[in-house]
């Protein structure tokens, strides 16, 4: 069926757009969704009164795209996952939750433009995905996979280097204090001492 689309679609075409799908698709979904109308003169019609509209519309969403290329590609998501002692994991990672760690930096995308690619996600790593934006253009996001138990691990060490860390600044400045306060101590007895001679002098005066 031939069908002038009346929104972007993703994997079909863009709002304006003349293609040609199954019936079903365009009978059960586009059309009852008001996601596209038919092809006729009379929409024809309509849809060339909105060139101006629509390429107004499609700049705008060019440079929305640029902007959020720019986020993405500059972002990095970790994901904390089950996994066996040799990094394989014992579920998948998918685009829902790369979609939902996004939106914990405040970057929304659509799931459906999320490529995730699972069947290769099989161990913890370094990964990069995929997100399609407008047009042809695309924004990758670098991934990191870790296993729970990895997490532990290093969140552990991390606690113990701190709490070494934390113990050696203790002992510093406790040094640091003992310090001032002995040299406080003299400086006073210093102070005392030449306050004695003068009185001395002045009294043999």
């Amino acid at each position: 069926m031939k069908i002038i689309l009346n929104q972007d679609v993703v994997n079909l075409g863009e709002e304006g757009d003349v293609v040609v799908v199954k019936n079903g698709y365009a009978r059960n979904y586009l059309l009852p969704n008001n996601m596209a109308v038919m092809f006729n003169k009379t929409n024809q019609s309509i849809f060339a009164s909105r060139t101006a509209a629509i390429e107004k519309r499609k700049e705008e969403k060019r440079a929305a795209s640029a902007s959020m290329r720019e986020k993405l590609d500059n972002v990095e998501i970790t994901m904390v996952v089950s996994a066996g002692e040799s990094g394989k994991l014992f579920g998948s990672v998918t685009s829902a939750m790369v979609q939902e760690a996004l939106a914990k930096k405040g970057i929304e995308v659509e799931r459906k433009k999320i490529e995730v690619a699972t069947h290769s996600i099989k161990m913890v790593g370094t990964y990069s995905v995929r997100v399609r934006l407008y047009e042809d253009e695309s924004a990758e996001v670098k991934l990191i996979v870790e296993s729970e138990n990895a997490l532990k691990r290093r969140q552990a060490e991390e606690a113990k280097a701190k709490a070494e860390a934390d113990r050696v600044e203790a002992v510093k400045a406790a040094q640091e204090a003992k310090e001032a306060k002995v040299a406080e101590e003299a400086k006073v007895a210093e102070e005392a001492k030449v306050a004695e001679e003068a009185k001395v002098a002045e009294e043999a005066r």
